[in-house]
């Protein structure tokens, strides 16, 4: 694990935006390639601000034609990581060169399609992440190569920046970093106004737009090293084309997985609001044959009415009491004795009233009364009894 002091470098975050989470990137880069270190140091920009800013410096192992060679990068993190990407330079030597390439200008300065999509909302962007990329990436293309000693010699054709077996001439160790002048001991990089770096005010992407192929810096032949080949800028050119149709087919099925889902989860609610309709049309229909049957009922009892209406209007006045009249001698024996037992329940309602208007006095009442309601006992036994022998409720 790489020799971090925790507790200082969450010193150095305690001014950026997101502390905890730039603290757990840091630190998860480290512990995966221990020659880069943490430093906290003065950053400047184009238009001649400055600010502290953490940087991991150091080198990253890179395989090229089967060796692994040390290469030194610099990443610098602005204070609104990870919102923001990291802005990244190759680092050489004073026995190296910068070998300008689609992804490294001639001031060192990174440019990967990684860094132009940063993308943080979804988990996708981490300095891990783009430290992997770096390493495959200049594995294709180197970013540095050696300084011929004799400066009459041309520039050499091929890679030899390093030596194989994880470190490189002359002695270069991450340890020798300190933050002595400059960037960590490095010479400040050119603060060209035709560069570009970003604006600390506006925090606007520090890498020009990426459309898939190559960005718009050095041309790969600059200073006519000739160690970019054709195939070279075919096989980036064609990476980055599919890169970029992977990237959009993924975002068009994403897209039309999403539609899918919605479209699944709208016919489910059609087929069960169908299934509520189905129900409340049955229901309708048939209240509509009820009501139907309802009112053809109702025009033929009107009809009826209207004709004993009719009727009765052209007979005679009937008596009350001849017009009541039964069908038995028991059904006779019980409209008599109900209409005598109303009789009595209304003799014992007036005898009261008199004895609270003074008319008669208690004992009359009392003795009355008592008669009375005699009488309107066995009237209502002989009614019970009478429906008993009628079959009708008691």
């Amino acid at each position: 694990m790489a020799n971090v002091d925790e507790s200082r470098l969450r010193q150095w975050l305690s001014k950026y935006h997101n502390p905890e989470v730039t603290l757990r990137d840091v630190l998860n880069a480290v512990n995966h390639y221990q020659g880069l270190l943490p430093f906290h140091e003065y950053y400047t920009f184009t238009d001649g601000s400055t600010m502290e800013l953490v940087n991991l410096t150091g080198t990253i192992p890179v395989t090229y034609k089967g060796n692994t060679y040390n290469i030194p990068i610099c990443i610098w993190l602005m204070d609104t990581h990870p919102k923001n990407a990291p802005i990244c330079y190759v680092k050489p030597t004073a026995d190296m060169s910068i070998k300008p390439s689609m992804f490294v200008d001639q001031n060192g300065k990174i440019y990967l399609p990684y860094l132009h999509d940063w993308k943080t909302h979804d988990g996708t962007s981490d300095l891990l992440g783009l430290i992997q990329v770096m390493i495959v990436t200049f594995g294709d293309q180197p970013p540095v190569f050696a300084r011929p000693k004799d400066t009459d010699m041309p520039y050499p054709t091929n890679f030899v920046a390093f030596m194989p077996g994880g470190s490189y001439m002359p002695p270069y160790p991450p340890t020798s970093y300190p933050p002595t002048s400059g960037f960590g001991g490095y010479p400040p990089y050119p603060q060209s106004s035709n560069l570009p770096y970003p604006s600390y005010n506006a925090y606007p992407s520090p890498y020009p737009p990426y459309s898939g192929g190559a960005y718009p810096g050095p041309s790969p032949a600059v200073g006519g090293t000739g160690t970019i080949k054709d195939e070279h800028i075919r096989e980036s050119l064609l990476t980055a084309i599919e890169e970029k149709l992977m990237r959009r087919m993924k975002e068009l099925f994403q897209q039309n997985q999403a539609e899918l889902e919605t479209l699944q989860r709208t016919q489910e609610e059609l087929k069960q609001g169908k299934t509520k309709l189905n129900t409340i049309l049955s229901r309708l229909e048939k209240e509509k044959s009820d009501l139907n049957k309802n009112i053809t009922l109702l025009k033929d009892k009107e009809q009826e009415l209207d004709k004993a209406i009719e009727r009765l209007s052209n007979e005679e006045e009937i008596d009350v009491d001849d017009a009541v009249t039964t069908t038995a001698p028991l059904y006779k024996q019980l409209l008599n004795a109900f209409a005598e037992e109303a009789a009595l329940e209304d003799a014992i309602y007036y005898m009261g009233e008199a004895l609270r208007c003074g008319v008669i006095d208690l004992d009359v009442f009392l003795r009355q009364v008592r008669t009375l309601s005699r009488k309107q006992f066995m009237l209502r036994a002989l009614m019970q009894k009478c429906r008993q022998k009628a079959g009708l409720a008691v």
